[in-house]
């Protein structure tokens, strides 16, 4: 079932003209086999930058060594004591090994001072460190001082654990320290549900920051889908999600204008012949001449103004915070004119998102 849901997977990409992230790497490693087409790619850049080298998998370093094969301008940036991500294919030996990889060995530079930690917290991760059974050699150090040694606490559960912060945090409140002064971090945010459950049972007053990613808010979302559904028509998850912004456009009416675009000469015109019902019918123009638009290359940023005010009804109706999410939607105006063109605005934000 695994192989036959992952052929149809294949064909539905297929079918839309998209490609996934793997997709982005297998056709450039492919393009690097040929060893002149290697040649033609590398030499088109004087200077390759890496970052995160210990997070990188296998074929990630194949396309680094097929374009720079005598390591002459590249240069990367990891450590391989934070390599985390085995489980999703990184691949330690990257950044073990790199400095023999290539015709030339590379030079290979510590960056040892930290200024971030204290010097009692650097000896701790040094002693862990130290442990490794192959590792760059390095010793942390800071010129920051500190009298108070990192506690390692041992707990059952994250229910347990959220009792025991709370417990130091009204500790630490009676010795003095104000709960302003005092912070939880975590590795992310979706890790603080439990804590922020037991700090709100024991009414400790809290403010959170962080949360959802700016591209992950639903009316950041909206927008970008019917940017991404005027650029490519075939992308039936843009096309899904912004019909049924429209009232009385459901998952089935959905699929039948997206199957009456396909099935177009123009999808345009396709979009425009196709009969809403009637609880759609006031949005319906609107909607098409804002495609239309869209579809015939309107100026670039312009196209994000017009689908912002084309989506504020919506907005308002939607959400109760319509005037929050307006901001964000200026914001992303904002970033949208630091783009040349619609095309590479939406591929850097796919690939890059801020």
């Amino acid at each position: 079932q695994l192989k036959q849901l992952f052929a149809s997977y294949v064909e539905a990409k297929q079918a839309q003209n998209v490609l996934d992230y793997d997709d982005l790497l297998l056709y450039w490693a492919q393009m690097t086999a040929e060893p002149e087409i290697a040649t033609h790619l590398g030499g088109r850049f004087d200077h390759v930058l890496v970052d995160e080298y210990q997070d990188t998998n296998r074929l990630q370093a194949s396309i680094l060594l097929a374009l720079k094969p005598d390591g002459a301008g590249l240069t990367v940036v990891g450590d391989d004591a934070q390599s985390i991500y085995s489980f999703r294919a990184a691949e330690v030996r990257n950044i073990l090994d790199f400095p023999r990889q290539f015709a030339q060995t590379a030079d290979v530079v510590m960056l040892e001072r930290n200024y971030r930690s204290t010097e009692t917290i650097l000896a701790a991760a040094n002693a862990v460190i130290c442990e490794a059974s192959e590792r760059f050699t390095k010793n942390l150090w800071s010129e920051r001082k500190s009298a108070d040694k990192p506690r390692l606490v041992t707990v059952r559960d994250e229910v347990e654990q959220a009792n025991f912060v709370c417990d130091t945090i009204l500790a630490e409140r009676e010795a003095g320290t104000a709960l302003k002064s005092q912070a939880v971090l975590f590795r992310a945010s979706h890790h603080s549900g439990p804590l922020e459950i037991e700090l709100t049972r024991r009414n400790i007053p809290f403010v959170k920051f962080g949360g959802l990613k700016f591209l992950d808010a639903a009316h950041v979302k909206d927008v970008l889908a019917v940017l991404r559904f005027a650029e490519n028509p075939r992308d039936r998850v843009a096309g899904f999600r912004v019909l049924q912004l429209l009232p009385g456009i459901g998952p089935s009416a959905a699929a039948q204008i997206v199957e009456a675009m396909t099935s177009a000469l123009d999808e345009a015109m396709g979009l425009a012949g196709w009969r809403p019902p009637q609880r759609a019918a006031d949005d319906w123009p609107g909607f098409v001449s804002l495609y239309s638009g869209l579809r015939a290359g309107a100026k670039w940023p312009a196209d994000l103004e017009q689908i912002r005010l084309w989506y504020e009804p919506h907005l308002e109706r939607i959400h109760e915070d319509a005037t929050t999410r307006r901001a964000d939607l200026l914001q992303l105006e904002q970033i949208g004119s630091g783009y040349a063109s619609r095309e590479r605005f939406l591929t850097e934000l796919t690939l890059d998102p801020p």
